[in-house]
């Protein structure tokens, strides 16, 4: 039978999820249309009504109205069943989703929203991880355009509902910006950016005590986009005139700085498809055995040069929200900061190699142990030190960055950035992730320049 909601080729075999969907539907079409039956279903009853439902929904554009009446007149658990298939659907299957279909899920999504179903917010989330960065194709801006219109719409009952959504939303287009906003010559991308600048400097003014419950990543988005006009200002505002935002609680960046980012916000930039593929690849693949599974990864993923960008998110996500069991860690496994290593040995343009490595230190910065967990910073420590001596040139150049950091990052907190840096590796030194980094200061093939100052460091860190 010919799929009316997701795509398939002539040997794939049908979506189980959809036959369920349709299946329900057939079976009970005569009585989805008005006057509807006033008997009180079964739990069984119940869970086919709303899988026929959605099917309607999806697959009827034209008597989704009438549909979702229908689901608002039976409904007995808060919409709990049938958002929970909506998410299922969007996880595993919105690629493959027709245009109507992806058009009727908006649509639903709106609803569901309205009425305040449970576990709507989990569905915003799911739709903001199908937008892919760095994927300027129509259909993948049209989304873009859609979410940042759905949360500019619906700004006052998901604030006074699930504001921790509003924060995903904020982060996820701030990335997004730093992408969009390098391009010109693309249809429609104008009028885009706009109503992504809208939302984010509406957030960012209206409710910076929302916000800053993003930590220290916030401030890293934010440098990105200095050179749009509305982004510097409020640049210079978190910088030299705080009380502008009307927060008695904020003093200065640097509380922003002390403040983790929580994992949560990394998953938001990866697909789940990506998300999976890097989990098996770091849980099962052996070191050495990884080439096929990288080549894969990269012709699917990183395929154009508008795609690497995503490299940033994806070395992030891999310091701060993949951290593997001890056995995996002393198993033959490729680990970490193998695959960051090739990432960083891939063919990428300058800005997004500098802030790829800007994702790898960040923590680094800001370490406190008493907040900041160590996996974060092993990545690094452990790519630079393996590095030597066929890759030494990364070690130098990852060396390089972080002293560039140090002296440029902010230079009006120095001291913020030095403390952060010497605590990391005190930390690491301590905790035993290496036994010592004389592999580093006592390397021929590494810049004198830089062995004195990590010297300085290490001395300073003791």
């Amino acid at each position: 039978m010919a799929s009316k909601l997701i795509q398939r080729s002539t040997h794939e075999a049908e979506n189980p999820f959809e036959v369920t969907l349709r299946e329900a539907f057939c079976f009970l079409e005569p009585n989805l249309r008005p006057p509807f039956p006033l008997t009180i279903p079964t739990p069984e009853e119940y869970s086919n009504l709303n899988r026929a439902v959605l099917y309607g929904i999806l697959s009827e554009p034209d008597l989704a109205k009438v549909h979702i009446k229908h689901l608002h007149g039976f409904v007995i658990d808060g919409y709990k069943y049938f958002t929970s298939m909506l998410v299922k659907l969007v996880n595993e299957s919105y690629g493959k989703l027709i245009e109507s279909a992806k058009r009727q899920l908006i649509w639903v999504t709106h609803e569901m929203i309205n009425v305040r179903s449970i576990g709507f917010d989990g569905l915003l989330v799911s739709l903001l991880r199908q937008i892919v960065g760095g994927d300027f194709g129509e259909v993948n801006l049209w989304l873009c355009f859609e979410m940042v219109n759905l949360f500019s719409r619906k700004w006052d009952s998901l604030l006074e509902d699930e504001p921790l959504v509003l924060n995903g939303a904020l982060y996820v287009f701030l990335r997004l910006l730093a992408d969009h906003c390098c391009v010109s010559n693309i249809p429609k991308i104008k009028s885009l950016k706009k109503i992504e600048i809208d939302f984010c400097v509406k957030m960012l003014r209206e409710k910076l005590s929302l916000c800053l419950r993003i930590g220290r990543d916030l401030l890293r988005l934010l440098q990105d986009l200095v050179h749009v006009p509305e982004f510097r200002s409020i640049w210079k505002d978190l910088l030299y005139n705080p009380s502008a935002f009307g927060l008695d609680e904020f003093l200065n960046i640097s509380q922003i700085y002390d403040t983790r980012t929580s994992s949560w916000y990394f998953l938001l930039r990866l697909t789940p498809e990506m998300e999976s593929q890097l989990r098996f690849l770091l849980t099962y693949v052996k070191f050495g055995n990884q080439k096929r599974y990288q080549v894969w990864f990269s012709n699917k993923f990183l395929a154009t040069p508008e795609s690497n960008t995503v490299v940033i998110d994806i070395v992030r996500f891999i310091c701060c929200a993949h951290h593997p069991s001890n056995d995996i860690i002393q198993s033959d496994i490729i680990p970490r900061w193998a695959v960051i290593g090739w990432l960083l040995k891939s063919n990428m343009k300058n800005y997004v190699e500098a802030n790829m490595k800007l994702a790898l230190f960040y923590d680094w910065l800001f370490f406190d142990e008493k907040v900041d967990n160590i996996m974060n910073i092993e990545p690094a420590v452990l790519l630079m030190v393996h590095s030597v001596p066929k890759y030494v040139d990364v070690t130098n150049s990852l060396l390089e960055f972080l002293f560039m950091l140090l002296d440029n990052y902010d230079p009006e907190r120095k001291e913020i950035l030095l403390r952060g840096i010497c605590t990391a590796l005190g930390t690491i030194l301590r905790k035993g992730v290496v036994q010592s980094l004389d592999v580093l200061t006592g390397c021929d093939m590494i810049s004198p320049n830089l062995k004195e100052r990590l010297g300085m460091l290490l001395s300073e860190a003791q």
